[in-house]
């Protein structure tokens, strides 16, 4: 095709059927708008001389026009949005035509209208050429004004500042909410009774739940990003509890990023917005000494935990990550996951990501892994950690818990690797099941490893994770699908509750902390009712507890505890320079042959059976007892 046709064929496209439409609507304002301007002149009166000349100079001045506001992209522009700039555009394009158009009639014709009737006629175009452009926005504002519109939802507006500003003036302009802001909620006592936008300050954060019903609230927004994770908790569990929907304008602590810089994006709160806490502040310089530039393996790299760490690991620059995992589906998933993310944000410095198909139990194996990448720092997250079905296959539990990592660290101390983090459970404090003895075993693996290798071996203890594969969260929410009901264990049961990155960054950064031999505890905050986690589900889902959807409680199951342990001493303590991360001192004590008891359940796996076996971990975990034979 030739560059003439390409040419012809553009500017074919751009006189589409819209485009003419306006064109014929502009040439039919400009006619009448000088025709009034004529009648303006002369008092209403128009003889034949000047009408001729209208209609002598009216083509020349269309064209002109035309030009005028094509050569300003008037036709351009999405009048449904104009504003300041599109008026002002409009004023300059309507300056020139005018202009054009008498400096030509001037010299062209003999007998054509005066500079005074064309001052007239600039002012009278311009305001019927822009009102005909922004009557779309004046329809609006004249309907809201005297509020011809449909019946609205109620919402109330919780900041009055300027996140509560722009949250109020984008659910104005965007008809998708479907609501009318009734009021604003602010704690700035000076600001109640005062009116933003013309909308009330009706009260504090205190009065939220009087006011929702007072005024028959039926959406909450919550524009409050600078204050702190606790005290949106505090707001959301306000809320929660009248049963009202809430949107959340995510806090800065979520979009202090620059890619989310200047977007306004209303999000539905989760349980992990009602059990926050202040997000998690890392030492990144300690963190890169260790990470940076190294080769990284996580096992159990397909897991929740496992998965999340090999995410937060990428942004401290290592070499390589390698992620080892004997179920293939989920680090396959994982392997797509970073593919896509390379892909999408053409990331050019990145680390390598090797997914490696391998069981911890199978020493030769891991053995070629380590011979074959020497890595530089391992994270062992691979376990089984499920407490009942541990609680029928004891076996297994040994096989992976404590064979696997006995497995791991010491192909660790023979490759000389620089650290080694066990990822352990409150489970393993006073353990009560089989998985929590098997989890402490493999603490007291880390530990003797430690007092005889050059490679600095720490494990690192916390709670349950939110939205864990197998976890409360997943079994409620397909409950709460499936129409109910929910079952809870029983009505007090308590437990630690930590999200997922949250642990992650803890475990990464006790890894810099760790010089060997630390037992690094978590800070999970205060327990937390599953009853009371299992009523704020329900209702973030729509429902109202034991009204929609029922709650029934099981009863414990093998193993399980009313509450967990995270310390064996909490006043023995030792605080570390992260508040959230301490270290318990009793877990210096390696007073035993780790060897001889290795071999002794390796032997009884084989030759005894399941009472066997946990009698035998009983002996060397002295803190194994099961739940009804404790005599504290």
């Amino acid at each position: 095709m030739t560059k003439s046709k390409r040419h012809l064929l553009g500017f074919i496209k751009y006189f589409n059927v819209k485009t003419l439409l306006v064109l014929f609507l502009d040439a039919s304002i400009i006619a009448l708008s000088f025709l009034f301007a004529i009648l303006i002149k002369n008092d209403l009166i128009i003889d034949l001389k000047m009408f001729l000349s209208f209609l002598y100079e009216l083509p020349v001045i269309i064209f002109v026009y035309w030009i005028s506001f094509a050569f300003l992209q008037m036709y351009n522009s999405l009048w449904k949005y104009a504003g300041l700039e599109e008026v002002v555009k409009g004023v300059i394009a309507n300056g020139i035509a005018i202009s054009v158009s008498y400096i030509f009639v001037r010299f062209v014709y003999v007998n054509h209208l005066s500079a005074s009737f064309y001052i007239t006629a600039f002012f009278v175009i311009s305001f019927t050429t822009l009102f005909s452009r922004m009557f779309y926005r004046v329809f609006i504002m004249l309907r809201t004004l005297i509020e011809i519109q449909l019946p609205q939802k109620k919402a109330l507006i919780v900041g009055a500042g300027a996140a509560g500003n722009l949250v109020y003036t984008e659910v104005k302009r965007n008809a998708d909410f479907d609501t009318k802001v009734v009021g604003f909620i602010d704690d700035d006592i000076g600001k109640k009774g005062k009116y933003v936008h013309s909308i009330p300050v009706v009260g504090t954060t205190l009065d939220i739940d009087s006011k929702i019903v007072e005024l028959g609230i039926s959406v909450v927004y919550v524009a409050i990003p600078q204050a702190s994770k606790e005290k949106i908790k505090e707001v959301l569990n306000i809320i929660e509890k009248t049963g009202v929907q809430i949107k959340l304008f995510p806090p800065f602590y979520e979009v202090f990023q620059p890619a989310k810089m200047g977007q306004i994006s209303l999000r539905d709160i989760n349980i992990e917005d009602l059990l926050g806490r202040d997000p998690i502040v890392l030492e990144e310089n300690g963190i890169s000494d260790y990470i940076k530039g190294k080769t990284i393996i996580v096992t159990g790299g397909g897991g929740s935990i496992g998965s999340e760490l090999c995410r937060q690991l990428r942004h401290f620059d290592p070499s390589k990550i390698i992620i080892v995992d004997i179920y293939e589906n989920n680090v396959y998933d994982l392997q797509m996951e970073f593919e896509r993310l390379y892909r999408l944000n053409n990331l050019r410095h990145k680390p390598e990501i090797i997914v490696l198909i391998a069981s911890v139990r199978d020493e030769h194996r891991m053995d070629e892994v380590f011979e074959e990448y020497k890595p530089d720092v391992v994270f062992h997250a691979a376990a089984h950690k499920h407490v009942p079905l541990m609680e029928l296959n004891p076996k297994e539990a040994i096989k992976n818990n404590i064979f696997g990592t006995y497995n791991v660290a010491k192909i660790a101390d023979k490759h000389k690797v620089s650290k080694f983090v066990l990822i352990s459970t409150d489970k393993a404090v006073n353990p009560t099941n089989v998985m929590g003895a098997t989890k402490r075993f493999a603490e007291r693996i880390v530990m003797w490893f430690n007092n005889r290798s050059e490679t600095d071996f720490a494990a690192v203890r916390f709670g349950n994770v939110l939205g864990s594969n197998g976890s409360v969260i997943p079994l409620f929410k397909k409950q709460i699908q499936e129409g109910g009901p929910v079952t809870v264990t029983h009505k007090n049961i308590v437990r630690y509750f930590m999200t997922i990155p949250e642990a992650c960054q803890l475990v990464i950064q006790a890894g810099a902390y760790a010089k060997g031999g630390e037992l690094f505890v978590l800070d999970m905050g205060e327990q937390i009712k599953i009853l009371d986690l299992a009523e704020k589900l329900i209702r973030l889902s729509g429902f109202e507890p034991n009204k929609d959807i029922k709650i029934e409680f099981s009863g414990l199951r093998p193993g399980e505890k009313m509450f967990e342990e995270l310390l064996l001493d909490i006043t023995k303590a030792i605080k570390t320079s992260n508040n959230k991360i301490f270290v318990d001192s009793n877990c210096a004590n390696i007073d035993y042959d780790l060897e001889t008891e290795i071999l002794d359940i390796y032997n009884a796996l084989q030759n005894s059976s399941n009472a066997q076996v946990i009698a035998l971990l009983k002996e060397y975990i002295k803190t194994y007892k099961e739940e009804g034979k404790r005599n504290d």
